[in-house]
């Protein structure tokens, strides 16, 4: 009886797993849908997209541009210094911009896109990734000078306090429950902390990884996603952080997005693709697209509601010459060339 019960469940095991391992898709199917040049001087980050609405919204240094689903401009939050993008916060009906320049956090009203307040962090230096943590209702910005996180009330927009982080962090995710992970860029370090305690629970080296610049997470299975400037997009089971997969990406990453309803991750990089991988198991993954998109769309959002990719470049001409200062100039942008390109399935 026990033989047989066990070669059973083998059985019913084994078929879970091989049709978890066969709804890996051939192609995502995603395609380029809308080409639309927006224009409008100075340079790009980060780029976010509320699921609720459906609009985009496009950080422009001075400015954050804020788009419909097919690309139309539908309003601007202006008088920013630096920002860097906006942490979305649907159920308060908020955005917050990260303002690297100004050292502030700028509180605007989703639907009206009218600012509330801004709100000055005196002891932050350089405010560049941003995060919405629902656990502890409090938005995050990143610090990329100071090297520490900084915690702000969602509701009343106070300051709760900052986390060293050792190193420059970059991008964020949380996994719902407390927990805060961010990449830390320039010592290519996983760093974990409590979004509650605002203390430093661990800090993993990234097996494979160089220079983290994009990270995802997939809350169901434990796994984050790290888009890494060596090519990789590093797989890491959060609960120990060890590495499980890695999976080849293009040059130049930024941005790496998980979408949960079709278990695809992303990442976006400069050299005009974008990789697509199928979760297959939690250790194991299928690239099933590369996704042509243009020269310098390194940044990309996705809308979880929707499942459209929103991603910006620009045209280029030719780098200025290097100098002692500035060894590897970028490129020039050529002026009002800004552009959105829209893929769906």
């Amino acid at each position: 009886m026990r033989k047989t019960l066990s070669a059973l469940l083998l059985i019913a095991g084994s078929a879970a797993f091989v049709a978890y391992a066969l709804a890996a898709p051939q192609t995502t199917g995603y395609h380029l849908v809308k080409k639309v040049v927006l224009g409008g001087e100075g340079g790009w980050d980060y780029v976010n997209a509320d699921p609720t609405t459906h609009r985009v919204f496009i950080s422009r240094g001075t400015h954050i541009m804020v788009v419909d689903p097919d690309g139309k401009v539908v309003g601007d939050i202006p008088n920013l210094k630096g920002t860097h993008g906006a942490a979305l916060v649907p159920e308060l009906n908020r955005g917050f911009s990260s303002n690297g320049q100004s050292n502030s956090v700028t509180i605007f009203d989703l639907k009206t896109l009218e600012v509330i307040k801004e709100v000055a962090l005196p002891a932050a230096q350089g405010p560049d990734g941003y995060l919405y943590d629902p656990a502890s209702k409090r938005v995050f910005v990143f610090n990329a000078r100071s090297q520490d996180a900084t915690g702000i009330d969602a509701k009343t927009g106070e300051v709760a306090g900052m986390v060293p982080l050792g190193g420059k962090p970059e991008a964020a995710v949380a996994d719902g429950q407390g927990h805060i992970f961010v990449n830390n860029e320039d010592k290519t370090l996983l760093v974990e902390f409590d979004s509650k305690a605002l203390k430093v629970l661990n800090n993993w080296p990234i097996e494979g990884c160089d220079s983290p610049a994009g990270l995802a997470i997939d809350t169901a299975h434990k796994r984050l996603f790290a888009g890494c400037h060596n090519q990789q997009m590093v797989v890491v089971d959060y609960t120990t952080g060890k590495a499980v997969a890695k999976i080849p990406i293009g040059n130049g990453i930024d941005s790496t997005w998980f979408d949960p309803a079709t278990q695809l991750a992303f990442s976006s990089c400069g050299d005009g693709t974008i990789a697509a991988a199928h979760e297959d198991s939690p250790d194991k993954y299928t690239i099933v697209d590369t996704i042509k998109t243009q020269t310098g769309a390194r940044t990309m959002a996705l809308d979880t509601g929707n499942h459209n990719i929103y991603a910006v470049t620009a045209e280029f001409g030719p780098a200025p010459a290097a100098t002692p200062e500035n060894p590897r100039p970028r490129p020039a942008i050529i002026p009002n060339t800004f552009t959105l390109l829209i893929f769906a399935k």
